[in-house]
């Protein structure tokens, strides 16, 4: 990749130019992620000083719940594509029509996950965890799966406004769900205001009232945005219509599946660490929490890449998209440094703030080192992600991850973890090669397909 290969007009003062007005869109969107994240890192803390048991439980129960999280995530990802799309063809109809049947979609996956989740309880002893954390999990599971109803619904609200380059409104309503999550759990979890007790369960019932206001607030904000009156659906929940319901289901799909290869790789590797124990089961989540709340800031950075690119494909400028790409690179890459850094400098103190138990503790900051090692590869390959989403290039990429991660982070974190004695660290040692091979194949596949002479609608739409 060398400076040959980039147009002439690229230099350093565009590059320059194109970080800045990808990092304005990006903030908002990094700030609402880690927002979001920070109800789950509010959890981990407060349920965490409740016992390691309905710590362990607690992270079983969002193990199995991120899978069809993953999914929705995916499908509101393309009403961001094509809402980013439309704008740059300056097409309101079309922005919409993915808003309205996005809501369809993600109200049907919130439903149904609270079925699955139903239907499962007899049955959680196949995942061989420790009987007391299968005793704690079934009320907490149960609230967290109607949770995601209004949650997968919010993404798709979000997404539109974000497309809309009016993410500021979504970040704040967020936040304020984050914080009347923390309110409630002191409420509900500790028996607070005249409240009895609940522990565990308290925290679940939290994190369902603050979800369903978060959606509430995002859908009156759009109904009263004057900036998106021509963009925001007259009637939400019409009859859909079916081509473009399947243009948005062909979108989605992919990038769903593409997640979920990753997420459902975190998951097997969670329920391999259970058979470790409670302890083993609750450094995990600890650490996975913090991973998962500094990878808010690449996400947020790969949203943006995402809706600027979409955009340029859309007004049929392929020359401003190699320089939109390369920025956020550089942009990601700046942030892996200070990241890993502190997962190195600071990881005992860091898993320290979750947790207290001896064992679990050493643990915990054990990972948080090979969670530094992983930082690079999970930036770029989110970031290449994106881009390619922008492009409608999704089903290449989901078979891409599928095989580096199911072809090689499980079979060798098992490896690493069981037959040669590295216990946990293994999983997570597996999981980094993984992420290594996606970034490598999807930072080599978005590099060709940005080039001006690539990138046009025709092209980029290819999965070639």
């Amino acid at each position: 990749m060398s400076s040959a290969d980039l147009p002439a007009c690229t230099s350093s003062l565009r590059l320059a130019g194109e970080a800045r007005a990808t990092l304005r869109l990006a903030l908002p969107l990094i700030v609402g992620q880690l927002s979001q994240m920070l109800m789950g890192v509010a959890d981990t803390l407060m349920i965490g000083w409740v016992g390691v048991t309905p710590l362990a439980a607690s992270s079983f129960a969002n193990t199995l719940i991120y899978l069809p999280m993953m999914f929705g995530i995916g499908m509101s990802m393309a009403v961001s594509i094509r809402v980013s799309q439309a704008r740059g063809a300056k097409d309101p109809e079309a922005a919409r029509a993915a808003l309205r049947h996005g809501l369809q979609i993600t109200i049907g996956l919130g439903l149904l996950t609270l079925l699955l989740a139903t239907a499962m309880l007899p049955f959680l002893g196949i995942f061989r965890q420790p009987p007391e954390v299968i005793a704690a999990v079934p009320r907490y599971f149960l609230l967290v799966a109607a949770s995601m109803v209004p949650a997968m619904a919010s993404m798709a609200v979000k997404n539109h406004a974000d497309a809309m380059n009016r993410p500021w409104p979504m970040f704040w309503i967020t936040l304020g769900g984050v914080l009347l999550n923390v309110l409630l759990n002191a409420v509900f979890i500790f028996g607070h205001l005249g409240m009895p007790a609940l522990g565990l369960e308290g925290a679940g019932l939290a994190t369902l009232v603050a979800r369903t206001a978060t959606f509430i607030g995002m859908i009156v904000w759009c109904l009263r945005s004057p900036e998106l009156r021509d963009w925001v659906s007259y009637r939400w929940f019409r009859r859909p219509e079916m081509k473009a319901l399947r243009d948005l289901l062909r979108v989605g799909f992919p990038a769903s599946m593409q997640l979920l290869a990753e997420v459902s790789a975190f998951v097997f590797a969670t329920l391999m660490i259970g058979t470790l124990g409670g302890a083993a089961l609750a450094s995990h989540q600890v650490a996975i929490s913090c991973a998962a709340t500094v990878f808010m800031v690449p996400l947020g950075l790969s949203m943006a890449l995402t809706v600027r690119i979409g955009e340029a494909w859309g007004a049929k400028e392929p020359e401003r998209m190699r320089p939109i790409l390369a920025s956020g690179w550089a942009l990601g890459l700046v942030f892996t440094v200070f990241s890993a850094t502190a997962f190195l400098v600071f990881h005992r103190p860091i898993a320290g703030w979750f947790i207290e138990e001896p064992e679990a503790l050493s643990v915990a900051a054990g990972l948080l080192v090979v969670a530094a090692a992983f930082q690079f590869s999970d930036a770029m390959q989110i970031l290449s992600a994106g881009a390619l989403r922008g492009l409608d290039d999704v089903k290449a990429p989901a078979w891409i991850a599928f095989g580096a991660y199911w072809v090689v982070s499980i079979p060798l974190g098992w490896v690493l973890s069981f037959p040669c004695g590295l216990g946990a660290k293994g999983v997570w040692y597996g999981i980094t090669a993984g992420l290594t091979l996606v970034a490598i194949a999807l930072g080599r596949r978005v590099w060709r397909k940005t080039a001006p002479s690539a990138a046009t609608p025709l092209t980029a739409n290819q999965e070639g």
